[in-house]
């Protein structure tokens, strides 16, 4: 049987071949848009990923400095937004690119959500690699969750950890296999690199949207306290 949430239909159970399914239609729904959302985002992520060498001593540590503020108190905005417009693109909405940059409109929220999940994985991390990836796989939805349903960083946390319970093993599949997409990608002499994190990021949105749909009265729920 299947139900409607957010004007888009999903199976009663959510699976990985549902949402790898309906990522790829999406995808092709709105192949431009999505496009250019991813890269934005790539754009965006170019100084992170900057080693800056060349440069030493005093000059060097604050190049570093500067890359870090960027990436946990700016980067963060776009992959959010972007995360939204999936969201948007998967359910039916109508999508406009420049709606990556809503982030800014909930700019505490963003970055303290977004610090709170990195931390909260480092230390899952730091404990041993599976315990970090456990939680990883239970806070994959707190960037929806801010950007869709408005919820704050400890919310969202909870939430995510809530709604996710029962779901981490299809989670980690759809994680799994988006690194062979990836790399398939990858290999298409980089031209396939964007298709495959566009199929990436709509299949993670669906399936977003799909176990959602399953726990819709305790997420309304949440909203109300």
């Amino acid at each position: 049987m299947n139900q409607t949430f957010n004007n888009q239909e999903y199976m009663d159970e959510p699976g990985v071949g549902s949402a790898l399914s309906s990522g790829w239609n999406s995808m092709r729904n709105n192949f431009l848009v999505l496009f250019l959302a991813v890269l934005v985002v790539i754009v965006f992520m170019v100084p992170i990923e900057w080693d800056g060498d060349g440069h030493s001593g005093d000059s060097s540590a604050i190049l570093e400095f500067l890359t870090t503020a960027y990436a946990l108190l700016l980067y963060p905005i776009v992959n959010y937004g972007a995360d939204m417009i999936f969201v948007k693109a998967v359910r039916g909405d109508h999508v406009e690119v420049k709606r990556i940059f809503d982030g800014f409109k909930n700019y505490i929220n963003v970055v303290l959500a977004s610090l709170l999940t990195i931390g909260l994985i480092g230390i899952g991390l730091i404990v041993f690699l599976i315990p970090g990836i456990y939680v990883a796989c239970r806070l994959a939805f707190v960037s929806y969750l801010v950007m869709d349903e408005g919820l704050d960083p400890i919310a969202a946390v909870e939430a995510s950890w809530r709604i996710t319970r029962g779901h981490a093993l299809k989670i980690f599949t759809l994680g799994f296999l988006s690194i062979f997409i990836f790399f398939a990608g990858l290999a298409l002499l980089l031209v396939g690199v964007f298709p495959a994190i566009m199929w990436i990021k709509a299949s993670f949105a669906a399936l977003y949207l799909s176990i959602t749909s399953d726990v819709a009265p305790e997420l309304q729920d949440e909203l109300e306290e």
